[in-house]
């Protein structure tokens, strides 16, 4: 399931890449201006996460779709070690997959300068910024994800909140790093073209933003409930037991 979703994932950024970014695309035609079209990427992205995250997949597997996730879990005492070994397995075979399967269909197109096979790449400002930027977004998403999915009110919508963040980043940060928040949504872009000298910034960020977001909510004393981010169905939680009551 995860390696479906991160494909499902990177399908859609590979795709919705090409239609805004391509010089032969007719929207990049009628929407010349890069911030619109980085708005219209997020939204598109945000979007494509919120949709896999309520797909039933989502809510079998709790959509991590990321190794900064699951190692953050992993960190919390929420997944066990030998889950989270074939959740960030099956997230690399499936952020691959995914690029693949577009470079198949549409290799020319995918491979574009202005496309690039969705690299996520350090901006003009360089590696440094892109570090930082990468660690701070990463942080700023486990927090909202963490406050969210343990408050009785709003957990049910995690899933809005997480693809806000999407939007909101790639809108406004991609140009710094590229927006990746993901070592293997990094990793399945950079196979292909071979894009391995940065890889190392989102290979170390992510996980260190989002450790740290959990080191702050345990050092706060604040409980995590579950590795999922939400109970919205009446199947058994893979993570915590959790069943609800069927009506």
């Amino acid at each position: 399931m995860e390696a479906a979703e991160l494909g499902a994932f990177m399908i859609s950024a590979s795709v919705f890449t090409i239609l805004l970014y391509h010089p032969a695309s007719p929207a990049v035609r009628a929407v010349p201006e890069e911030f619109i079209r980085r708005v219209l990427m997020g939204l598109a992205m945000g979007l494509t996460a919120v949709a896999i995250i309520f797909s039933p997949w989502g809510k079998q597997s709790g959509a991590h779709m990321n190794p900064a996730v699951t190692l953050t879990f992993l960190r919390l005492g929420k997944v066990a070690p030998w889950d989270a070994g074939f959740y960030i397995a099956a997230q690399f075979i499936g952020g691959i997959t995914g690029v693949a399967l577009v470079a198949a269909a549409a290799g020319r197109f995918l491979a574009h300068p202005h496309v690039n096979y969705v690299a996520t790449l350090p901006g003009a400002s360089g590696a440094g910024p892109a570090f930082a930027a990468e660690v701070t977004i990463s942080f700023v998403l486990m927090s909202v994800v963490l406050a969210v999915s343990n408050s009785q009110k709003l957990a049910r919508f995690t899933g809005w909140f997480a693809g806000a963040c999407v939007a909101v980043f790639i809108t406004f940060e991609a140009p710094i790093s590229g927006m990746s928040m993901n070592p293997a949504r990094t990793f399945g872009s950079a196979a292909l073209p071979h894009l391995w000298s940065s890889l190392w910034i989102y290979f170390l960020a992510p996980p260190f933003g989002m450790l740290a977001a959990a080191a702050l909510r345990r050092k706060l004393q604040q409980a995590v409930a579950c590795a999922k981010y939400h109970h919205q169905n009446e199947k058994r939680c893979i993570f915590c037991e959790y069943q609800a009551t069927q009506k």
